[in-house]
């Protein structure tokens, strides 16, 4: 199965700072449903993928292919949402995975 390169990445880097986000950016937080709505009616941006991070906590990455703005989020249990990073020049890409021959 291809993966994306560039979105693993990205939950990677959310999920190592996912615990610090969650307790530094209560201003950055609020329900689940409410960030969600948000970043599509201002930003017109979807999920475009998901991963677990530490202590149960969801890291999404949200895009707009159209304008190119992206949003990483990470929820907690209890569905708050706190926005980690954004940006601009989003762009999905399929990388092949290394064969196991081949040195990564």
């Amino acid at each position: 199965m291809k993966r994306d390169f560039w979105t693993m990445t990205v939950l990677a880097i959310g999920a190592l700072m996912a615990s610090a986000t969650l307790t530094q950016a209560q201003q950055n937080c609020a329900a689940r449903d409410r960030v969600i709505d948000r970043l599509a009616s201002a930003y017109g941006e979807t999920r475009q993928s998901i991963g677990l991070a530490q202590n149960n906590t969801m890291v999404e990455v949200f895009a707009s292919t159209t304008t190119g703005t992206w949003t990483i989020t990470v929820t907690n249990a209890s569905g708050l949402t706190c926005l980690v990073a954004s940006g601009q020049a989003f762009e999905q890409i399929t990388e092949a995975l290394p064969t196991p021959a081949e040195d990564a």
